[in-house]
């Protein structure tokens, strides 16, 4: 199992006001929980956080774009996860902030029966 990058340390230092943090390594990144909820990939050093319609436009009105992966036959697989907009990486309330808005879409998804 690859080792927690420092980036995904000082994540945990920054989150930790959400709740019980862990990473678990998956395809070369780090999917993220808070109190065994799936909310966030990190991948190359970025942070995903998890969307839905419900939060979806307030992403996309900061001009961010999906996390997309290639897939083996050429095509591209996208996921319901966005980055931050940058300005929240610079302040921790501002990064909880967002991050509440992918454990709250991650709670959604899970009520709803919802995985992806």
């Amino acid at each position: 199992m690859p080792r927690r990058s420092e980036y995904v340390d000082w994540l945990f230092e920054q989150l930790a006001p959400l709740g019980t943090l862990r990473a678990r390594a998956m395809f070369g990144a780090f999917g993220l929980y808070c109190d065994d909820l799936f909310f966030a990939i990190v991948d190359d050093d970025v942070l995903y956080i998890k969307v839905d319609d419900v939060c979806r436009s307030e992403f996309e009105a900061e001009g961010l774009r999906p996390f997309t992966y290639p897939m083996k036959d050429g095509t591209t697989s996208t996921l319901s996860y966005y980055p931050l907009p940058d300005f929240s990486l610079e302040n921790q309330h501002e990064l909880v902030f967002w991050a509440k808005k992918g454990l709250a879409a991650a709670l959604r998804a899970k009520n709803s029966g919802k995985k992806r």
